[in-house]
């Protein structure tokens, strides 16, 4: 990982230096070249002037001036008269035939040329400016100045070779600082990396260190605690589920059993139908007990589940569970009223289902502990963040040791009375998952207050 990120640093900075570097040196050669030919142009001009008078009056040229230009700058100068021939020339003899040249000939049509040949007699690049000598209107020679590019050559790549070396100690630097940042960045990364592997493999006990580097490094290293605190958790739990479940169901299971291999040794005796009967009812109890607490454990354990929550009108809910319950209460003697159906919407966020259940297990539990001629009544009240769910019985109530018992799961006050000790828990699940809360109070006059608090949601539109 270090070297892939150094790698990727150093082709990053070769790229940039790329950009900025080329266009500048082919910036720099351009201007060389310009410069030294408006330099030529210039001194073309001025030599001109210089020969201009004897060239008109076909007067002899004295080379002096041409001689000490070409001494101080190693440029070769050569005037010709109208016809081409050359009167000075600081490298060669004259007179001398130049008609022919096309830089001649353009500037005797008046022209004034610059560029660049290639010179097979030297073997290098020259390059030349050829300036007419006019006045009157009438071009009386010209003035051809010639220069050895090899200096300004050698100026270029002199440039090129200093880009060079600036692009070599940039990288450089930045292989040193980049192996530095690498190294800095991927230390805590391999640490975490494995960490990880060693929560894959199951040893969540391994807690993240402070691994330093970045701050995103930082926050991922606090994740990764925050997680394996929670799995740990979540796994803890899970344990104490399944032994807990295992322990609940067994009871069951063993009654159950017991119960048909008894039928099975009194069918194979021949006894009487009637006793028969009655011991295969009590084996359908005992499968009903097992179905309910099967039913309750799955219940509890999709309770476990991370879920999306969702808005809805909590009070038609509640006045339906209470129409619905009412019809089991009244057989047993037992009056069950609820809010008014008619009452203002309370709109609470809960898990999908969370109300129906949640009053579902409590209004179970209420008319249990209820005897005929009770009252089991159902609230539903809002402050200012909360909604909150009363279920009130004047049954036997719970004491302060079993109020604080009663959430946990399996638990059981009075074992004489049916039921799996699971619908307390399922309902303060259910509350928690939703964001909310379970309370248990005594009733004034006796029995048992359960609250259930649920967060608000916003108003609907």
């Amino acid at each position: 990982m270090t070297r892939r990120l150094l790698i990727s640093y150093l082709t990053i900075t070769l790229i940039v230096l790329l950009l900025l570097g080329v266009p500048l040196g082919a910036f720099y050669a351009q201007r060389e070249r310009e410069r030294l030919t408006a330099d030529l142009d210039r001194d073309a001009s001025v030599i001109a002037t210089i020969y201009e008078d004897a060239l008109e009056a076909g007067d002899p040229l004295d080379p002096t001036a041409a001689d000490r230009y070409a001494d101080r700058t190693g440029a070769r100068v050569v005037v010709v008269d109208a016809d081409g021939i050359a009167r000075v020339d600081t490298a060669g003899e004259v007179p001398r035939d130049f008609s022919t040249r096309p830089e001649i000939v353009a500037a005797l049509g008046g022209e004034r040329i610059s560029g660049t040949r290639a010179s097979e007699t030297l073997g290098t690049e020259l390059l030349f400016v050829a300036d007419p000598v006019a006045s009157g209107g009438a071009v009386h020679g010209a003035v051809r100045l010639t220069l050895d590019m090899g200096d300004v050559n050698s100026r270029i790549r002199s440039f090129w070779f200093a880009l060079a070396g600036v692009a070599a100690v940039v990288l450089l630097a930045v292989a040193v600082i980049g192996w530095v940042i690498a190294r800095s960045v991927t230390r805590p990364l391999r640490e975490l990396t494995a960490t990880a592997d060693r929560f894959a493999s199951g040893d969540l006990a391994v807690m993240p260190n402070d691994i330093g580097g970045p701050a995103e490094v930082r926050a991922l290293d606090l994740m990764m605690a925050t997680m394996a605190v929670r799995l740990d958790g979540l796994l803890a739990s899970q344990r104490a589920f399944v032994s807990d479940a295992s322990h609940q169901l067994r009871t069951p299971l063993t009654a159950l059993r017991l119960r048909l291999e008894n039928l099975q040794v009194r069918l194979e005796q021949g006894d009487d139908v009637p006793e028969l009967v009655d011991e295969v009812e009590r084996a359908i109890d005992e499968t009903g007990r097992l179905s309910e607490l099967v039913s309750n454990l799955l219940q509890l354990a999709r309770t476990d589940e991370h879920r999306t929550t969702l808005a809805v009108d909590a009070r038609p809910l509640v006045t339906d569970r209470v129409d619905t319950w009412a019809a089991v209460a009244e057989e047993q003697g037992i009056g069950l009223t609820g809010p008014e159906e008619s009452g203002a919407s309370v709109r609470v966020r809960v898990v999908a289902g969370a109300v129906e259940q949640i009053l579902d297990n409590l209004i179970d539990n209420a008319v249990l502990a209820s005897t005929a001629g009770d009252e089991v009544r159902v609230e539903l009240a809002t402050t200012n963040s909360v909604a909150v769910v009363r279920v009130i019985d004047h049954g036997p109530g719970l004491s302060d040791d079993d109020k604080h018992d009663a959430l946990r799961r399996f638990w059981r006050g009075d074992t004489s009375r049916s039921g799996t000790g699971l619908g307390l828990a399922i309902v303060d699940a259910l509350a928690t998952a939703s964001g909310g809360s379970v309370s248990l109070s005594d009733t004034s006059g006796g029995g048992l207050t359960v609250g259930v608090e649920l967060p608000l949601a916003p108003p609907a539109g």
